[in-house]
């Protein structure tokens, strides 16, 4: 399996607008960070996504993806949902319908502001994404793989984590209900929410994300969901071993 990050940006995006702190004028490639999201590439060629932000396009782009066989949505926030139209291209390519999973509440969002796209396929007529909306509350079967949601905090609202094998992503968590530690167990890789260094109302910071890392023990760590606030040569050095920051483009093998 491997696990591309297509993006590892807050909702603002890095650079930010109207911005020239160090991050947002920095000529790294790696402080230029597109919304979050995520493709899991299958041993057999299969690809899930991991939501959809609103640079899927230019993410697709970029890594030459030319197929999606299902999208996991963490939640329904814009910055990791509305680029749900994009998907028609993938629809088009493959003449395929593509099946969406989530909670029950973000499938309901989705029927009520997207629902021209949950359609059957029709011959000839391709110039709508064509999907199917899937509410899932348990272990489920996608693209041939078992998937299990875990239940995670995003401030008041519960969203979801998930879990294909022994890979985690975990993005826009505040908190880890005790219940859902027990899914988290044998964890190798983890992609973790880290907003910034102070403390935020619906996100965790470095210093609990850190703490969230060491609990749960992955081998193998990589920090998501970032706002210009942390800047990559600056940040990398204090981090322990196994945790390393992540960045568009940044493909783990495994």
């Amino acid at each position: 399996m491997q696990v591309t990050l297509l993006g590892v940006g807050s909702s603002a995006g890095t650079p930010a607008v109207g911005c020239r702190c160090d991050t947002c004028t920095s000529t790294d490639t790696r402080n230029k960070r597109t919304r979050c999201s995520s493709m899991v590439t299958l041993d057999d060629g299969r690809v899930i996504l991991i939501d959809t932000s609103p640079d899927l396009r230019q993410q697709a782009l970029r890594e030459k993806m030319n197929r999606v066989d299902a999208v996991l949505y963490t939640h329904t926030h814009a910055d990791h949902l509305h680029g749900i139209d994009d998907l028609r291209a993938f629809c088009q390519v493959n003449r395929c319908q593509i099946p969406l999973y989530s909670y029950p509440e973000a499938i309901s969002h989705i029927q009520e502001k997207f629902g021209y796209t949950l359609r059957d396929p029709i011959p000839q007529y391709w110039d709508l994404p064509v999907l199917a909306a899937n509410v899932v509350e348990g272990p489920f079967e996608a693209a041939g793989q078992m998937i299990i949601p875990i239940p995670i905090m995003h401030g008041k609202i519960r969203i979801y984590a998930y879990r294909i094998g022994n890979f985690v992503y975990m993005t826009d968590v505040s908190e880890i209900p005790e219940s859902s530690y027990a899914l988290l167990q044998g964890v190798d890789v983890l992609l973790i929410d880290c907003l910034r260094e102070k403390p935020h109302p619906t996100h965790v910071c470095l210093e609990q994300t850190l703490g969230l890392i060491e609990r749960i023990g992955a081998k193998r760590n990589v920090l998501i969901h970032m706002t210009h606030e942390l800047e990559y040569n600056a940040l990398q050095p204090r981090l322990p071993a196994n945790v390393v920051v992540g960045y568009d483009g940044l493909q783990l093998h495994f």
